[in-house]
């Protein structure tokens, strides 16, 4: 078991225990062996003028101890290699909301990172920020802006629609400048939030990164204190195709928490209910849920914007390995290749470091064979039909909603199996 403790310097212990990971919320102590997380970041929020509730400043807190905990602790050293069990003890401003939701949360956090969550809830965390000048932006609602295809074609509908939106980023490494570029041109530079966790680990980090998703809603529902006061709930859009958001595992060796589960029904269902119960007024909106990424393209309601910008968006599951140049033969790089194809558009990425998928002599790379897997499934696919093939990834989809997420899946298979033909894989 690891445990993690998340608390304001003032609480951390003089003396620290050998068997604990210690985070500093909001600060950076400089004590050896304590990380921290967000230092200066209150700052930052209150200059961009808001003016977060309670729960909603602890729901980002909470949040932030997630990821710094998914980050702190190796799967390496777990008895399968893989599903670890995480005590985290987080420090809130006001604990009673999130006393009854530790369950709750635990269960949110066991589908999204695949591990064992046992969460504490205590008082003593910092008050949210507060400032003299509240700052309301012309908007009506929020959306991620990644720097990915699908946030662009999101934010590009929104604007076409009519929608006023801040856009939310959590900046990483090689996607900053096109996620300002982006805001820059759909006229909301003065929209646009962009925010880094700011988590330092003095040790070695894990870098299956399941649980930094969190922290990208935490920063979306910290966005809804820029929207003028209204009637109802703030609505966050999640534009992400539903092919990827259902992310059926291609093989059984991806089974699980194997892959990832940002953008799930599930999990968005249970952190809707958690908003809910705590009184948080927002409400997560995936307009996406039953189209492929081609579906997607092909449908953007501006095309000349989208054919403009694209090019700049990151897919790649392994972008940063590869010096910030798409690989082409990940997963993500197959949808995203396979989204042109299907849509009929010329593929204005910059370069694919792998640019012919069909296998020559043993030009395979090290890890997995995405390849390989994604052939694989579409030829199973084809022999065994959708049903067969999605079996029990479905059985949370009500009766009714059951045929619309085979639809995608299937759908997004053919997309795929388009791709492999186009490049002599099969």
């Amino acid at each position: 078991m690891s445990k993690i403790v998340c608390a304001p310097e003032a609480l951390l212990p003089s003396v620290a225990a050998v068997d604990t990971i210690y985070f500093s919320l909001y600060s950076n102590t400089g004590k050896p062996g304590v990380g921290s997380i967000a230092p200066g970041w209150r700052k930052d929020v209150q200059k961009a003028g808001l003016f977060p509730s309670s729960r909603v400043w602890d729901f980002v807190t909470i949040a932030l101890a997630v990821a710094a905990a998914d980050l702190a602790c190796l799967r390496g050293g777990s008895a399968d290699g893989w599903t670890r069990i995480i005590d985290l003890q987080v420090n809130v401003f006001d604990p009673a909301p999130w006393i009854d939701q530790c369950e709750a949360l635990q269960l949110a956090f066991r589908f999204l990172t695949g591990d064992f969550w046992t969460i504490s809830i205590l008082p003593g965390g910092d008050a949210p920020p507060m400032t003299t000048a509240p700052v309301v932006r012309d908007a009506d609602c929020i959306s991620l802006l990644s720097g990915g295809v699908d946030s662009l074609v999101g934010a590009i509908d929104l604007q076409a629609l009519g929608r006023q939106a801040i856009y939310v980023s959590q900046t990483a490494k090689g996607d900053k400048k096109t996620q300002r570029n982006y805001a820059a041109a759909l006229g909301a530079a003065d929209r646009h939030f962009q925010w880094n966790h700011r988590i330092k680990h003095l040790h070695a980090f894990e870098r299956s990164t399941r649980g930094r998703s969190i922290v990208f809603f935490a920063f979306a529902v910290l966005s809804t204190s820029a929207l003028a006061p209204a009637n109802g709930k703030s609505e966050i859009f999640v534009p992400e195709n539903g092919f990827i958001s259902l992310n059926v595992a291609l093989n059984p060796g991806r089974f699980g928490s194997y892959s990832t589960k940002t953008t799930h029904p599930v999990f968005l269902q249970r952190l809707q209910a958690i908003w809910d119960d705590v009184g948080i007024a927002a409400v997560l909106r995936t307009p996406y849920q039953f189209k492929t990424k081609g579906e997607m393209l092909a449908g953007c309601a501006d095309q000349l914007m989208l054919q403009h910008l694209v090019g700049q968006s990151t897919s790649c599951g392994r972008f940063g390995y590869y010096g910030y140049t798409h690989c082409g033969r990940c997963v993500p790089c197959q949808v995203r290749r396979a989204a042109f194809l299907k849509a009929g558009q010329t593929d204005a990425t910059s370069g694919y470091i792998f640019d012919a998928l069909a296998k020559r002599g043993n030009a395979r790379e090290h890890g997995a064979n995405d390849i390989n897997a994604v052939a694989s499934a579409f030829l199973r696919y084809q022999s065994q039909g959708g049903g067969r093939f999605v079996g029990g990834a479905l059985s949370f989809a009500a009766a009714a909603d059951r045929p619309q997420y085979e639809g995608v899946v299937t759908r997004g298979l053919e997309e795929l199996g388009a791709l492999m033909k186009y490049h002599g894989v099969i």
